[in-house]
């Protein structure tokens, strides 16, 4: 693969590469600016590289983008439909493009009007539509086809919470009949619940690459926090816990410490330690790493590598 691609001056993509497998879902983590919408615009033949390939769905982007594009749904950033059809109308127009017979194309329409939620408004003109509804509409129109390779570019920016886990659920649906999930968002819990891999992109490069257990191992492992009664015994609990081999450090609120260990069995030593000097837990906890963490704790080594800031 290797895709490079270049605006002027500029180096939006340096050399990035990777594969899918089929009813795969990648997701493509990243700051404005990284890459992400480029990458996905490049492998659906919407914009060329500057440098290197790509094969989708077993067709070569450059050689065979009509090929491409029969193989693929996508939804791009922004709203895309046609204000003066009906939602149905809207979906009909797709599937008929795609070769569906009338009657065939009715049924898909039907189908994806009540999954995202639109049948109350079928068939008024998408311009009556609010900015949420059209979204999905649009996200509607891109599973039309029943495609092998969904690019999904922040598909759930602007959905509420129901809307969101509706088209969660989709997706799964879809993968788990074979097709294959490029995703891009700025929703780390989105990336926690339906990708099997998350690639992180920096300036262009890709800066990790694994699954969402595989990036927070990077981060060593999980927390126990313990909530103290008395705030004022932190110190003897600090000492305790040194004495039993754990290092603590402050949390919030105050008195609490937290210590970070590599196994579950770490929480009852953590008990022991502070029980043996009479600290009482007020309330203790093990939590791991979120994807939240590992994403900023990659930010941070990005920002200091390229000297700019990183937004999330």
């Amino acid at each position: 693969m290797d895709i490079s691609r270049s605006f002027g001056g500029a180096r939006a993509l340096d050399g990035v590469s990777f594969r899918i497998g089929k009813g795969e879902v990648l997701c493509l983590l990243g700051h404005n600016g990284a890459g992400k919408s480029t990458l996905v615009s490049i492998l659906a033949t919407a914009l060329p590289p500057t440098s290197g390939t790509a094969r989708v769905a077993g067709h070569d982007v450059l050689r065979e983008p009509r090929e491409v594009r029969r193989r693929i749904g996508l939804t791009g950033q922004f709203a895309a439909v046609d204000e003066n059809l009906s939602g149905r109308d809207n979906l009909v127009l797709v599937a008929r493009l795609l070769g569906a017979r009338r009657a065939e194309a009715g049924r898909r329409a039907a189908e994806l009007l009540d999954a995202f939620d639109l049948n109350a408004a079928a068939d008024r003109p998408a311009r009556t539509y609010s900015g949420g509804m059209r979204r999905r509409l649009d996200l509607a129109s891109s599973f039309v086809g029943s495609p092998q390779v969904l690019f999904l570019d922040e598909p759930t920016t602007g959905l509420d919470p129901v809307s969101r886990a509706a088209l969660w659920d989709l997706v799964r649906s879809c993968v788990a009949e074979g097709t294959t999930v490029l995703l891009t968002t700025q929703y780390l819990e989105e990336a926690e619940q339906l990708a099997d891999r998350v690639i992180v992109l920096g300036h262009g490069r890709t800066i990790a690459d694994g699954t969402v257990a595989q990036l927070k191992g990077r981060l060593g492992g999980s927390t126990v926090r313990a909530q103290l009664a008395d705030p004022a015994r932190s110190p003897a609990a600090a000492e305790a816990l040194r004495r039993a081999g754990l290092e603590a450090v402050p949390g919030e609120p105050e008195g609490t410490v937290a210590v970070p260990v590599r196994e579950s069995a770490a929480l009852a030593a953590v008990v022991r330690a502070l029980d043996e000097v009479g600290v009482i837990i007020k309330e203790i906890s093990l939590t791991e790493p979120t994807l939240d963490d590992v994403y900023l704790a990659l930010a941070e080594g990005t920002e200091t590598a390229a000297g700019v800031p990183v937004a999330s």
